[in-house]
């Protein structure tokens, strides 16, 4: 058995497909299908269904799995420190972060690619529970999620910053000079919101919960881009975090106003799988986290837009 065996295998389980995989992996489908089938001879097991195509992986297949993944990583991982001792930390992260989140994310890999340039980053826009899963399936590094509201088991976290939540209304609303709306007010409000399966939308619904009202979305997405344009272009409002008000500012046409009367404010940090050592990728992303003070501890009210 050789690392070449475990990547093949790997590439087979994500890509499901065997001549996309050989393509990934820069081979023939020949060589990778036989490859995949001497690792079952040495282990002595299946591992792939047998057919005319790729169907899925055995029982025993999806174990074989599992330590293929956590193997790669620790190989990944040895590369990577062998690599800061010959120098310099050099290689690629992939972080998962949820949608609401995203733009934070600028401060975090601007301040690790300037102590660290050689270190790239993928950045995928995934659900809470999808970063979690995709962690501990080995493919993500790390994450940028909510730590309260929903259990987060086996995993090293940490804090980055406190999130609080806005009304965010067109300029012409007539709402659009007041500081401050209730709850129950935005819950009459057609808005555009996240989808369920998110837990941005899953806190605000908790919130609505609380005042006893159930929020009007007649739009739903998964994109923060395209709740911003249902805002500006469609006449809709809806709750993002407070600093999309700084985030956004120079866009007079929308409006940010502090919702009040219930407390709704989440911590949203950083996670990686609970293991010792971390990778050094992996360790150094939490100390710049733990140094740096880019992430702003708990949004504040809202800076007002001026006036046009």
């Amino acid at each position: 058995m050789d690392i070449k065996q475990l990547q093949y295998l790997v590439a087979l389980a994500e890509e499901r497909h065997f001549t996309r995989a050989a393509e990934r992996c820069n081979v023939t489908q020949p060589t990778l299908s036989g490859r995949i089938r001497q690792l079952e001879q040495e282990l002595g097991v299946p591992i792939v269904e047998r057919g005319q195509r790729y169907h899925d992986l055995t029982h025993e297949g999806r174990r074989v799995l599992q330590w293929a993944q956590a193997i790669l990583r620790d190989c990944s991982a040895m590369y990577e420190e062998l690599s800061a001792l010959k120098g310099g930390l050099s290689g690629r992260l992939a972080l998962g972060v949820v949608p609401s989140a995203l733009p934070m994310v600028v401060g975090l890999t601007r301040s690790m690619r300037q102590r660290y340039p050689d270190v790239q980053f993928a950045v995928y826009s995934r659900t809470s529970n999808e970063i979690l899963r995709e962690i501990q399936d080995f493919q993500l590094d790390a994450g940028i999620t909510y730590l309260d509201n929903e259990p987060i088991r086996h995993m090293h976290t940490h804090v980055l910053y406190q999130e609080r939540y806005c009304l965010f209304v067109p300029r012409s609303h007539p709402w659009a000079g007041r500081r401050t709306v209730t709850w129950r007010e935005a819950s009459g409000e057609p808005l555009c919101l996240l989808t369920p399966n998110m837990q941005n939308r899953r806190i605000i619904d908790q919130a609505f919960e609380h005042v006893r009202r159930q929020p009007v979305a007649p739009v739903e997405t998964e994109s923060i881009v395209n709740v911003w344009a249902h805002i500006r272009f469609a006449g809709l409002s809806s709750i993002l975090p407070a600093y999309f008000s700084e985030l956004l500012a120079p866009d007079a046409s929308v409006r940010a106003i502090a919702l009040e009367d219930t407390e709704t404010a989440y911590r949203v940090g950083l996670v990686t799988l609970e293991r010792d050592p971390l990778s050094p990728l992996v360790s150094a992303l939490f100390d710049i986290c733990r140094e740096s003070r880019f992430f702003p501890l708990e949004a504040g009210p809202p800076t007002p837009f001026a006036d046009d």
